[in-house]
């Protein structure tokens, strides 16, 4: 079963089990998706929606962020479960140690050897990843840690 299917099932069923949260992070998601596809001319592919549901995971991690900053404690738990709804449609995240592999045999095979090599271990790193949920920041973290 494709995403889009996938997603437009789930919206049936919030529909039925009246799951208000869940139908509109499913409408947002179906949402996002369309706009870029309208944006790019196109019908997008599985690896294309993950990576509009991850932009949306880090958009909502950022209003967690803002939230606890300015003590809204119960719209930083609409966040969060809104978060927990979108991830259970991305596939596996890679773990620490996977990601840390990835890196290593990058810089091995790219021969990178000081930060000023950082942006095309980066490069190479993502497009590894391709499809794949990654916290770029982390990944960034990661390459820079190597090549220190």
């Amino acid at each position: 079963m494709s995403l889009r299917d996938r997603l437009t099932e789930d919206l049936k069923l919030a529909m039925k089990a009246r799951d208000q949260l869940r139908m509109d992070v499913i409408r947002m998601i179906k949402a996002a998706i369309l706009n870029k596809e309208v944006e790019l001319k196109k019908d997008l592919d599985d690896a294309e929606m993950s990576k509009i549901m991850t932009t949306l995971i880090k958009q909502r991690r950022e209003s967690v962020e803002q939230f606890e900053k300015a003590q809204r404690t119960e719209l930083a738990a609409k966040e969060r479960q809104e978060i927990t709804i979108i991830e259970a449609y991305l596939p596996q995240a890679l773990s620490p140690q996977q990601l840390a592999a990835i890196v290593d045999s990058v810089v091995a095979e790219s021969g990178a050897r000081s930060l000023k090599d950082m942006g095309a271990v980066m490069k190479a790193v993502m497009t590894r990843l391709a499809g794949q949920p990654a916290d770029g920041k982390q990944i960034s973290d990661l390459v820079r840690a190597k090549l220190q």
